[in-house]
């Protein structure tokens, strides 16, 4: 719509149509797969008064390719639905009322791509090219949103699933979009784990051409793990391969969390050993600052000093239940890899238990998460009391060990499993619930259990990896 279509309105109304005609297109696609001829010419017409290619109205265009065509856009895109600081509408400056509408219109067009294709997924068999577009697409909005591709999913460049947006303008974030962020990585990891669902994804990993298309995620990793009996031959081992890609992936992430601080406290009691990577030059330059000649304007050191390097450590005992029952995935996945990371830490003793109505030791195994998850088979019930026989005879010392319990804890023996966790508590062993987290990311716990860990003072930890990896970190500093 142009000024000349409504005589003697202001400049600001035809930005504010136009803008409207965008925002109207998304919502009719977003509800209906059928084209309104009417908005798809309206919208055609917007998009190319303002500049920008026609390929943002096509569906079948990925937010990549359009960036390949017209490399200019990239940066628009990053942090393009995070507003400024103090910040309420639209960011640039107009006469009028200190907004930009002509940049307003732009941002609608950007926006409702990103939004569009990837809450607009593809009906029927799902192809695995068309998983790794919506994958990539998926990344193109969490950067709008400020945050790292595959964060809000749980992903490995964010860290798993962070709620926190990292990227640009990040430091502006309104109260309304601070609540919204932590709902939208869940509805991601829907959408993903339905696409992956609609996949025939035997027949793709048993061609290694399309096989090779497959990103490695959350949802993708679930689905092998349940489908792993099923595969023989190059199928199996491309499925191998796509687990081993993202097993090392998140193990990176959680490898430098684990690493950001030392475990053990300084030992002051033990001499420092004298060799130059250890010594304290600004203590040293200090102590001997009354040995300084001003006419030789030079400092005469006759004693040095160096640091304490050596650390108390106790050597702990780290014991991981993880239950494998179904809703469980994401969580075995993770708390596997974390294991492993702490059993290569010094003084560190760690036992891995995993169980649904029968428990397994997979301890042997527990420097080699792939080895590990192989070995887990995902479904079935859920019974702790058999997985609390397994764990209590590890822990001979009680002050020195921590028992991390990963699980929904919707149990058919609550009562004895119960107390026996408690006593585990009140033996002096630190005891750490975990609550469950799904594919999709919503966390879901029996409150009968949540109200008594609260009662007991260990509340059950939920949400980012983090939280535990800061938990562990603690006990075992």
């Amino acid at each position: 719509m142009t000024e000349q279509e409504i005589p003697g309105a202001p400049a600001t109304t035809s930005y504010d149509n136009r803008r409207q005609v965008m925002y109207w297109r998304l919502l009719a696609r977003l509800f209906d797969h059928e084209e309104q001829a009417s908005l798809e010419s309206a919208s055609l017409a917007v998009v190319e008064d303002i500049g920008l290619p026609g390929a943002l109205l096509d569906p079948q265009a990925s937010v990549d390719s359009v960036v390949q065509r017209h490399p200019e856009l990239a940066a628009e895109f990053d942090g393009l639905m995070v507003p400024e600081a103090g910040e309420d509408g639209p960011r640039a400056q107009d006469a009028d009322d200190g907004r930009d509408r002509a940049a307003e219109v732009r941002r609608a067009a950007l926006v409702s791509k990103v939004l569009l294709n990837v809450f607009h997924s593809p009906p029927g068999t799902v192809t695995a090219g068309q998983l790794s577009r919506w994958q990539s697409d998926a990344g193109w909005l969490e950067r709008a949103l400020g945050c790292e591709p595959g964060q809000l999913r749980g992903g490995r460049r964010g860290g798993g699933g962070g709620v926190g947006p990292t990227g640009t303008g990040g430091g502006g974030r309104t109260p309304g979009l601070s609540r919204l962020i932590p709902e939208i990585g869940p509805e991601l990891g829907s959408i993903e784990a339905g696409l992956v669902k609609r996949m025939r994804l035997r027949e793709v990993l048993a061609d290694p051409t399309l096989a090779a298309q497959l990103t490695p995620s959350m949802s993708l990793i679930e689905q092998l793990l349940r489908d792993k009996d099923n595969l023989s031959g190059v199928a199996l081992a491309n499925a191998k391969a796509l687990i081993r890609r993202f097993v090392d992936e998140v193990a990176e992430v959680l490898r430098t969390q684990v690493e950001k601080s030392t475990v053990g406290a300084l030992d002051r009691s033990v001499p420092p050993k004298r060799v130059f990577r250890n010594l304290d030059l600004d203590r040293t330059i200090w102590k001997n600052l009354t040995n300084w000649s001003p006419e030789e304007e030079r400092l005469y050191v006759d004693r040095l000093f160096y640091r304490h390097t050596a650390r108390k450590t106790t050597p702990q005992r780290l014991i991981v239940v993880v239950d494998q029952s179904g809703s469980m995935v994401d969580s075995m996945v993770n708390c596997t890899i974390l294991a492993s990371i702490f059993a290569g830490l010094p003084k560190v003793d760690v036992h891995l238990i995993a169980y649904d109505t029968q428990a397994l030791d997979l301890t042997p195994w527990v420097h080699d998460p792939f080895e590990t998850l192989l070995r887990t088979n995902l479904g079935g019930g859920t019974d702790g009391t058999v997985a609390m026989a397994l764990a209590q005879p590890k822990i001979a010392e009680p002050r020195n060990t921590v028992v991390v319990w990963i699980s929904d804890f919707y149990e058919w023996q609550s009562e004895p499993l119960f107390e026996s966790m408690a006593a585990i508590h009140r033996s002096g062993a630190k005891f750490i619930p975990v609550g469950s987290v799904t594919s999709s990311g919503r966390a879901s716990v029996n409150p009968w259990f949540r109200e008594r860990f609260k009662d007991q003072g260990t509340p059950v930890l939920s949400g980012h990896i983090r939280k535990l990896v800061h938990e562990l970190k603690t006990f075992l500093t």
